[in-house]
């Protein structure tokens, strides 16, 4: 099945799906008492038909659709316990299938200790990023340097990358929209310009903004993901973000299991793109970021 998959995606030697979340089988078959103690999951995942999978579901997922690598992401849990507790299941599995997924871990700014403490567990245990963030219903502000600094600094200290999510400040309103706006992405950028930030979801829109030169020369750093694009945007979203930010800074991402990745990746397939351009959407940009 996986290398009739791989026929379909033109034999390319490999796919990375940049945004994918994973949890534990405890989680995924009773959602109920995290639904009631974390405000992060219950606002995703409240609705029953919120879909969620465990790295053997990921995994199925990838062989079907023909993807080789899938980097499994955490979601921003405001109880830091709960952080550890979804961590620790990103770590087993990134053990469990070596070559297969790469590992970001959750943690929580407002407890400075226990993030600091994690941050180190975790790139120790081979993660290779910190998210997806959810600064808005963590509760921390993007312009608190105070709060973010220690936590930046530990960010840069193991290399890794931080990827957040971020939400259109116009358009229709959806389930864990949020309001991780381009403002206030990009005041975070703007703090700490040396750190390499993941933006999901197309940032909110914020390559837009790049049309103003500062901001252009302000995302020397940042990288965008298409997670959930075609719930977000046509799909000329890929030729106007590469036209203003260049294509080695767009990442394939599906958000798996809200959508199929083959869904995501065959939009991209569908766009007239240069085949280098699409292999570095599809491989190159995720490959030389995760150090692949």
């Amino acid at each position: 099945m996986f290398e009739a998959a791989r026929a379909f995606c033109y034999n390319r030697a490999v796919i990375i799906d940049f945004h994918t979340h994973i949890f534990p089988p405890r989680i995924k078959e009773d959602r109920s008492k995290y639904i009631q103690s974390d405000p992060c999951f219950a606002a995703l995942y409240s609705d029953k038909k919120a879909r969620l999978a465990t790295a053997d579901d990921l995994i199925e997922s990838m062989d079907k659709d023909g993807v080789d690598i899938s980097v499994a992401l955490n979601i921003g849990w405001s109880n830091p316990e709960l952080c550890i507790e979804t961590n620790d299941y990103i770590l087993e599995s990134i053990v469990r299938y070596p070559k297969r997924l790469v590992g970001f871990c959750a943690v929580q700014p407002q407890s400075p200790d226990s993030a600091l403490k994690e941050i180190e567990r975790c790139a120790k245990g081979g993660i290779k990023g910190i998210g997806e963030m959810r600064p808005d219903i963590q509760s921390f502000d993007l312009e608190d340097e105070v709060l973010l600094k220690p936590f930046i600094e530990a960010i840069r200290k193991y290399r890794l990358i931080l990827l957040t999510h971020a939400s259109e400040p116009v358009g229709h309103q959806y389930q864990g929209k949020g309001n991780v706006t381009p403002e206030k992405l990009y005041s975070l950028i703007g703090g700490f310009p040396d750190l390499i930030v993941v933006c999901a979801h197309w940032g909110g829109g914020l390559p837009f903004y790049a049309l103003m030169p500062e901001v252009k020369r302000a995302l020397q750093n940042v990288y965008f993901d298409s997670a959930a694009s075609p719930f977000l945007y046509s799909p000329q979203v890929y030729q106007q973000v590469i036209q203003l930010v260049g294509e080695d800074k767009v990442l394939f991402g599906s958000d798996y299991p809200l959508l199929s990745q083959k869904r995501v990746y065959g939009e991209i397939d569908s766009l007239d793109l240069p085949g280098e351009t699409k292999e570095q959407i599809l491989a190159g940009n995720a490959r030389r970021l995760l150090g692949l």
